[in-house]
Parts: C-alpha cells; structure tokens; sequence
C-alpha cells in the first residue's frame, strides 16, 4: 500500500512518500480502505519527535480515518464488510490502509462524506471525554474555549452550543473570532487585542466560566484560574504555551477548583470505546439534526501530507485539514 513516514524527525519535509506491507489485524480489530485521513496537531509533533508512539502502534502518522471495512474481526459489533465508518487510531492514518479496534469505529453520519467523516474522531472523542466526562459540563454552565478556530475549538464551540451552554472563545484574529461566532460562540475574544480575563468577567456579571478547555498551558493557567467562578475546573489537553505554570494555590483550596490533565492517545480501547458508545448515542443525532457539522479548512492529497503539516504549523486555518486518499 501508498503511505506516508517520517523518515526522521524535522520539518515537513521528512514526511515522505513510501510502500509498506498491509497492515494486520488483530482480534477486535477490522481494516479499513482509507478514503481520507485527518490532520491533527499530535501528527505534527510525532513528526519533530515530541509525541512518542505508544507500544504496539504503528510508525505511521495519522489518528483518524474513514473509509471502507475490508476484512478482520466483526464479531458482536454491528458492523459488516463494506460499511463505510470513521475510526480513532493509535497511528497509521496516513495510508491506503489502515487496522482500528472495531469498538473505536463509528458509522458515517447520515449525509457525510469520507473526507467530512475523517475531520471527526480526533476531536468529537477528545472534547467529549475532557469537557462532558472529565471537566462535567452539565445544566446552565458556561465554557471557555481556548484556541476556538483550531479543530479541537470549533468541535467544543459547536457542541457545548448544541447542548445548550453558553460559550466563548478566545482565537488570533479577528477573523477568526468571528468564525467561532458563527459556529456558536456567544463572543469570540481576540487574545493578541483583549484580556480574556476582564471580557470573561464581564459577559459572566463577574461570576467567571464553569469550565475552561485549555490546549495552551504555560502562563495561561493562572489566567484562566482568576476567570473561574466557584467550583470551576480547567481540561488541560496540551501544553502549546508551555509545561510549567505557576498557580495560587490558595484560590484552588478557598474556591475549589479543579485543574484535570489527559492525553487520549495512550488510553486503552476499552476507554475509548466507552467514548464510542456516548458519541453515537449522544452526539451522532446532532449531526443529522443540523446542529453540529464538520469544518473543513482544506484538503490535500495524500502525497502532499508535507504541505498540509506546513498549512498546520501556520495556524491561519479554521477548522480541520484533511488528506484525501482516493
């Protein structure tokens, strides 16, 4: 089969074209006929060698795909050869062909196509389990969305809005801020212009958000500590502004806060098959309710992979990036 590898760490240009043998399935895994593949920020640091590949993965880059169900174990799940599905991965994304745990599949939603189905995994699994799980968004609270144009943010912008909460966002630009507007924010904050701080505060009537999902870290989280309210938690899902914080302490202990930590790649399937099950039964109604949908920034064939890393590492788009195999 046709795969991209990282021939070493470094810039994008070490994704490279290759031929590797099909991969094998293992009980409870199926094979899947690649149709697209998602583009996802851990894609980007695997390949500068920040993001190591969990035991038993495959080398290959790449953490969700659609397509076609072409052999392996079936048994008890639902699904049957040629059904079309987007899965979650541990790697292995960027190829014709690629192994999924059968449990971690999840049908195309109605009126999808491959490539809008293989923008959703990655994020619809990663924002359920830390905002809805983790961090109990629940009843009439609020989140704050930081990084909301990135693919994680207008999957948590949408969804939060969808089931009913109020929702801000902070993004680079303007533009962007407005882009999480239309997608459901109530107000986007432009954080090169605004103190996210003093607008949260404000919109809240001084109260601060329920719930913060953070991908930045570093200097931010004693920021987003002063616009909790009471009782208020913090997903912390990456640390793009950096690993050390330093955090009053007092404020966690007199306002009982919780600050949480996850990263999904190296969860057992059994976890995230957990997440499977709530995403169909909970989110995949949305889709075709026309309450969510997929953003989809562009498209590369799976050949310029290098491009769509470059187009990522920029941070001008909106939404998710896609490699389109067939």
């Amino acid at each position: 089969m046709r795969a991209i590898e990282i021939t070493q760490p470094g810039k994008p240009d070490v994704l490279q074209a290759c031929e590797r043998p099909l991969p094998d399935t293992k009980p409870g895994e199926v094979l899947i006929k690649v149709h697209a593949a998602g583009v996802n920020r851990p894609d980007v640091l695997q390949r500068m060698g920040k993001y190591p590949v969990p035991p038993g993965a495959s080398s290959l880059p790449g953490l969700e795909v659609a397509g076609e169900i072409v052999d392996g174990d079936l048994d008890g799940s639902g699904f049957r050869k040629g059904d079309m599905v987007c899965a979650l991965v541990q790697g292995g994304g960027y190829a014709e062909y690629c192994a999924a745990p059968v449990q971690q599949c999840l049908p195309i939603p109605a009126g999808l196509s491959a490539v809008e189905a293989a923008s959703l995994p990655e994020t619809f699994f990663t924002v359920w389990t830390n905002v809805f799980d983790r961090a109990h968004l629940s009843g009439a609270e609020t989140l704050l969305v930081q990084g909301g144009s990135s693919g994680i943010g207008v999957t948590a912008i949408q969804l939060a809005s969808a089931l009913g909460h109020r929702v801000f966002a902070t993004a680079g630009s303007d533009e962007k801020c407005r882009a999480c507007e239309a997608l459901g924010a109530e107000r986007g904050i432009n954080y090169r212009t605004e103190d996210f701080v003093a607008v949260v505060k404000e919109l809240t009537a001084g109260k601060g958000v329920d719930v913060v999902l953070d991908m930045v870290g570093g200097d931010y989280v004693p920021r987003e500590i002063e616009c909790l309210a009471d009782d208020g938690r913090i997903a912390l899902i990456a640390l793009l502004g950096g690993a050390k914080a330093t955090v009053d302490l007092g404020q966690v202990l007199r306002r009982r806060l919780t600050i949480s930590g996850s990263t999904l790649r190296p969860r057992p399937v059994e976890f995230k098959a957990a997440i499977a099950r709530q995403l169909r039964e909970r989110v995949w109604p949305l889709f075709a309710e026309g309450k969510i949908k997929p953003v989809i920034y562009k498209t590369f064939p799976l050949a310029e992979a290098a491009e769509a890393h470059a187009l990522m590492e920029s941070s001008t788009h909106v939404g998710k990036i896609v490699l389109q195999v067939l």
